[in-house]
């Protein structure tokens, strides 16, 4: 019998990172420099390892091989295989990250050995004041002088700075430019991808006193020169249950990201299609099911089962939550019922980008 999934995070020292996942969390930490917590991951790269329950012990991979669609939903078996499309992180910035680019999914399999693209979202966890981060480049930045001031290690006039404050939210689609600044923490939603094009670093050393690798060919390929992508933190779209309130605010092809902020409970069903990821920013609560019950708090991450069936999310937090979507039926369909218009559903980032994808 499968029940709600809890891992042991994966950590990852980075030049950039610190120790605010520990201080926000109470997390222990085992250095001062740990920028990435991977805490929902199948990937070579790192893969979650189970912490609760009778399958503790087990990694997201044997799962896989073992229940298939019964874990993952028969929509994404059919679709993805065995091949777990979500990556989930916590990221800490004490320094700011390298400007970097993801590419495409149809570039990545060209020139990354068929992996995956990468595109993104940013949930902020916190930011101290008058943090600020690099989305996107500014308004008619050409190819050309953004690589002549590349070379010159002058890039910062043609990056669009904005400030963020905790529980922004943007998205990041492949071929915007971008980096998380210092005193910020986020929760990502992403592809399951770790390909990362390495812009610009800043004109720092890595630890060993070099610059740290630049892959500025691959990425002058993909950079979005053309400004078709959002500049802007996402508003969402809020729907009220109960007492709770539940906000949309990405549905793109590879993954739906909603904030769920609960007072009491809200109700959630797994109904064999797909799992979900569902990971605590703010309070703690608890996942009550038919089998049982499993409490949380801020900083846990949980992988829902597609089979799980009927389950509630119950306590005073705020949650995260994350699936590959069917655009009709879990976004289109339910928010037109509660009366609003297809006009209105489009500040929902990327819902209908399928269109020009299909």
């Amino acid at each position: 019998m499968l029940y709600p999934l809890m891992f042991q995070p994966i950590l990852k020292e980075k030049i950039w990172g610190g120790k605010a996942i520990q201080k926000k969390f109470g997390r222990s930490l085992p250095s001062d420099k740990i920028g990435e917590s991977w805490d929902v991951a199948c990937h070579k790269n790192g893969t979650s390892v189970v912490a609760n329950g009778s399958l503790k012990g087990k990694t997201l991979e044997q799962l896989i091989d073992s229940y298939s669609s019964t874990l993952l939903g028969h929509q994404i078996y059919k679709r993805y295989s065995n091949k777990f499309p979500l990556l989930i992180k916590i990221l800490d910035a004490n320094q700011y990250l390298s400007v970097q680019v993801h590419p495409s999914d149809a570039y990545a399999a060209l020139h990354e050995d068929g992996q995956m693209g990468k595109t993104e979202m940013w949930y902020i966890i916190h930011a101290e004041p008058g943090a600020r981060l690099i989305y996107g480049v500014l308004p008619d930045t050409t190819k050309s002088d953004f690589e002549n001031a590349l070379r010159k290690g002058q890039l910062e006039k043609y990056l669009n700075s904005i400030e963020v404050n905790s529980g922004d939210v943007l998205y990041i689609p492949a071929g915007v430019v971008h980096a998380i600044g210092p005193g910020i923490m986020i929760c990502e939603i992403q592809q399951n991808s770790d390909t990362t094009y390495r812009v610009y670093d800043w004109n720092r050393l890595g630890d060993d006193g070099k610059p740290r690798e630049l892959h500025i060919d691959k990425a002058l390929d993909v950079i979005d020169f053309t400004g078709k992508h959002p500049r802007e933190k996402l508003s969402g779209l809020s729907v009220n249950e109960d007492g709770s309130i539940r906000t949309h605010y990405v549905a793109c092809p590879h993954f739906a990201m909603e904030k769920i902020e609960c007072r009491g409970a809200v109700k959630e069903i797994a109904d064999g299609s797909k799992f979900f990821t569902l990971t605590a920013v703010e309070g703690h609560g608890e996942l009550e099911y038919a089998e049982g019950k499993q409490a949380f708090k801020a900083g846990d991450s949980m992988l829902i089962p597609a089979c799980l069936g009927e389950y509630y999310i119950k306590g005073n937090c705020t949650v995260i939550k994350a699936y590959v979507p069917d655009r009709e039926k879990d976004i289109i369909e339910p928010l037109t019922a509660k009366g609003y218009t297809l006009e209105q559903l489009k500040i929902i980032a990327g819902l209908f980008e399928q269109e020009a994808q299909n």
